[in-house]
């Protein structure tokens, strides 16, 4: 999995175009800079090389007043970078929740997935932002959709052995509808815990992983009796 510094570039990468002075002083929360540039007539949604722009760079840095201008200024609240992330994407990786909360009040997308399935609610659990996994899931966020590996939010805050944001999912899924691999994981893992929870949940011990294999199949090939005596 990505870092964050990984996924978004740092200023350096930021171009050597006309627009740099205009994406430094969004990233860096210079709304007077950034109101000087608009001014001149720049394009609010100019982008670099990567394509990010001014909302994705203010959004990621939480800088909720540049934010509040760019969208009010007609900033596309849903516009993506190369890799298919939107703002409300990259705030919820950040754990901006003050970011989120404005995005969501402009219609961002909640479910929007990027170019590898990943979700805004998805980048929040798997970062641990429980209040930003909260935020989404009131504002109707499915956390049922998975990546392109088959990862759900669940799968990977339990993999990430993110507590907190596993008993917020659970809370959530009030129908039972999370996808596996959250079981398999929990198995691999010997976590009976986490295991325990699921089942309680109403998640089909039984239930197959894309290979064909169970929960059961799993435990017994790591050796973890205890997950395999729940699940017998």
């Amino acid at each position: 999995m990505l870092s964050l510094k990984k996924r978004f570039p740092s200023l350096q990468s930021l171009g050597g175009d006309g627009n740099t002075s205009f994406l430094r002083a969004a990233r860096a929360g210079n709304l007077e800079r950034v109101l000087e540039h608009l001014k001149n007539n720049i394009d609010i949604n100019t982008s670099n090389a990567n394509g990010l722009n001014a909302l994705h760079l203010a959004s990621k840095d939480g800088h909720t007043h540049v934010v509040s201008e760019l969208l009010k200024r007609g900033a596309i609240v849903d516009s993506a970078t190369k890799k298919g992330n939107t703002a409300l994407h990259i705030a919820s990786l950040a754990g901006q929740e003050a970011v989120v909360q404005l995005l969501l009040e402009h219609n961002a997308s909640v479910n929007v997935q990027s170019q590898n399935g990943f979700t805004p609610l998805y980048m929040a659990a798997q970062e641990n932002h429980d209040s930003v996994v909260k935020l989404l899931l009131a504002n109707g966020a499915n956390q049922s959709l998975a990546t392109e590996d088959g990862f759900t939010p669940l799968a990977v805050a339990m993999q990430q052995g993110h507590d907190k944001v596993v008993a917020v999912l659970l809370e959530s899924d009030t129908r039972g509808k999370v996808r596996l691999p959250a079981l398999h994981i929990a198995a691999k893992k010997d976590d009976v815990k986490a295991a325990t929870l699921l089942l309680d949940n109403d998640h089909n011990p039984d239930v197959t992983s894309k290979s064909g294999f169970t929960p059961l199949h799993i435990a017994s090939h790591y050796g973890n009796q205890a997950i395999a005596n729940l699940l017998i």
